[in-house]
């Protein structure tokens, strides 16, 4: 069996304690919906300069429990797109429950139902990120930011940001990758368990080796 069909996202809001997690309170949204792209780039003959800062205009919403990261992930990524959905309305479609969203499979079945099919499921199989596989995942974000379409991603484990914060999820987590700098050698992460932050920049390999035995929608 497809071993992406196993990793369930899992994500913890707030303090962890013995035998389960506390659930953090619900946060609103923090910005009104915006469309297109949001970005510090030049455009150099019809193409974009991806030296330069690109992010996407999201409409930034933290999830309300333990178990939403799934629909909240999601969620984010159609709001770049002109889709304004409930978390509740995403959690239906995925098939979310209390164990959390099944796999990085069914978030593409749903930006594809929502989206008109441009989303595709890429498995990186190894608990390390090979080279090959880091260079795929920065092809894939360019491609699909470049078009104004962000990445949703299952992860697993702790990686640490630009900024030096770590950001840890043992049980697994989604979250939305809606930007880049530098060519791609940085990724611009919108974290719905983390509202304080709400969205931070994290190097390619660490998001690479973050997939690591999971999965994304590009």
């Amino acid at each position: 069996m497809n071993p992406i069909l196993q990793k369930s996202g899992l994500s913890v809001v707030g303090l962890l304690v013995a035998g389960g997690c506390a659930v953090g309170p619900a946060v609103a949204a923090q910005a009104a919906p915006v469309q297109g792209i949001a970005t510090s780039s030049s455009d150099r003959g019809g193409q974009p300069d991806r030296s330069a800062e690109r992010i996407l205009g999201i409409d930034y919403q933290a999830q309300p429990n333990f178990y939403y990261c799934g629909p909240a992930a999601t969620r984010i990524a159609l709001s770049a797109q002109g889709k304004a959905l409930s978390q509740d309305e995403v959690a239906k479609l995925l098939g979310t429950t209390e164990a959390g969203t099944p796999s990085a499979l069914d978030t593409t079945r749903v930006l594809n139902e929502l989206t008109g099919g441009r989303y595709r499921t890429t498995e990186i199989r190894d608990a390390v990120a090979r080279p090959d596989q880091v260079d795929k995942l920065r092809h894939d974000v360019l491609a699909a930011v470049d078009a104004g379409r962000p990445v949703v991603a299952n992860i697993k484990g702790t990686a640490v940001d630009t900024d030096g914060n770590p950001h840890s999820y043992e049980g697994g987590h989604y979250l939305t990758l809606v930007g880049y700098r530098d060519g791609g050698d940085t990724i611009r992460v919108a974290d719905p368990a983390d509202p304080a932050l709400g969205e931070y920049w994290m190097s390619l390999p660490k998001v690479a080796n973050w997939i690591a035995e999971r999965g994304y929608s590009s």
